[in-house]
C-alpha cells in the first residue's frame, strides 16, 4: 500500500508486531530501545519521533486493543492529526471509535472527527488525555500505598498482595526503573516476611525483561546477608531454568525446520 494514502508497508509490519505483542503479554517497547517500555507520555508528546510507530496502523491497533485507557487514549491522540486530508486514515479513525474497547477514546475520536480534525478540538484532547495519564497514575500509585499498608497490618494475604502489586504495576504503565525500584525494595526490605519475597519471585517472568534485569542487578550488587543469598541463588536458578526452557524451545524449532527442509522434493 503507497504511503501517499497515509499507510505505508512498514506500518502493517509494525501492526503485526504490536498484535503480537498484546498476544504474548511482551511490553511494547520504544523503537530502536529494548530497554524502555512505550508509555502514554511518549505517545502524547508530539516532539517525540517514535519513528515506525508514526504510521496509523500501529497507532490505530493500540488505540483499539490496549488493556489500559490511557495507552488507548494517547495512541487515539497521536493517530488523529494524521486523519486531516486523508481520508483513508480518516476512516481507520471512525473504526477505531466504533471497536475501541474504552469508551474514553470512542468519546475522544467522536468529538475530534466531528470537527473535522481540526487543530484545536486535536489540541484540547491531547490536553485532556495528558491531564488523564497523570491523574491515573496518580491513583495507580495511591492504590500502591494502600494494598502494602493492609499487607504490613496483617488485613490482606501475601497471596492477593503480590497478585493485585503486579496488577497494579502492570495498568499502572509505570516505566520500567519505577516497577524495578518498587520490586526490589520488597526483597531488599527487612520488614517483609521471606514468604512474601518468594511469592514475588514465582512471578518473576510476567516481569518485562528491563525489569527483571534490573531486580537482578540490584539483589546481585546488595550487602551479603543470609536472606539476600537465599534471594541471589532463586534467582539463579530462575535465570538459569528459563535460559534452559528457551534452549529447548528452539531446538524444537530447528528440528521442525530440518523435517520441513527434509520433506520438500
Amino acid at each position: 500500500m503507497s504511503a501517499n494514502l497515509g499507510i505505508s508497508k512498514g506500518g502493517i509490519d509494525i501492526a503485526m508486531q504490536v498484535k503480537e505483542s498484546y498476544r504474548s503479554g511482551e511490553p511494547i517497547c520504544v523503537p530502536g530501545d529494548p530497554t524502555r517500555i512505550l508509555l502514554p507520555e511518549h505517545l502524547v508528546n508530539i516532539d517525540l519521533d517514535l519513528t515506525e510507530f508514526e504510521d496509523p496502523l500501529p497507532l490505530a491497533l493500540m488505540a483499539t486493543r490496549d488493556p489500559e485507557s490511557p495507552m488507548a487514549l494517547a495512541a487515539a491522540t497521536r493517530l488523529s492529526p494524521k486523519a486531516e486530508h486523508q481520508k483513508l486514515v480518516a476512516g481507520v479513525c471512525a473504526l477505531v471509535g466504533e471497536t475501541t474497547r474504552h469508551p474514553l477514546v470512542k468519546r475522544s475520536i467522536d468529538l475530534i472527527t466531528e470537527n473535522d480534525f481540526s487543530p484545536k478540538a486535536i489540541a484540547f484532547v491531547r490536553t485532556r488525555t495528558s491531564q488523564f495519564i497523570v491523574e491515573t497514575r496518580r491513583q495507580y500509585a495511591h492504590a500502591l500505598k494502600v494494598i502494602l499498608r493492609a499487607l504490613l497490618d496483617g488485613d490482606m494475604t501475601p497471596s492477593d498482595f503480590v497478585q493485585q502489586f503486579i496488577k497494579l504495576t502492570e495498568a499502572g504503565n509505570l516505566q520500567s526503573d519505577v516497577r524495578q525500584k518498587l520490586v526490589t525494595s520488597l526483597l531488599l526490605s527487612e520488614t517483609v516476611r521471606p514468604g512474601i519475597k518468594f511469592l514475588m519471585l514465582e512471578h518473576f517472568n510476567s516481569f518485562p525483561m528491563p525489569t527483571r534485569q534490573g531486580i537482578i542487578q540490584a539483589v546481585a550488587s546488595a550487602p551479603e546477608s543470609r536472606h539476600i543469598d537465599v534471594l541471589k541463588e532463586e534467582l539463579r536458578w530462575i535465570v538459569s531454568h528459563e535460559k534452559q526452557k528457551r534452549q529447548a524451545e528452539k531446538l524444537v524449532v530447528k528440528r521442525k525446520t530440518r523435517s520441513g527442509s527434509a520433506g520438500v522434493h
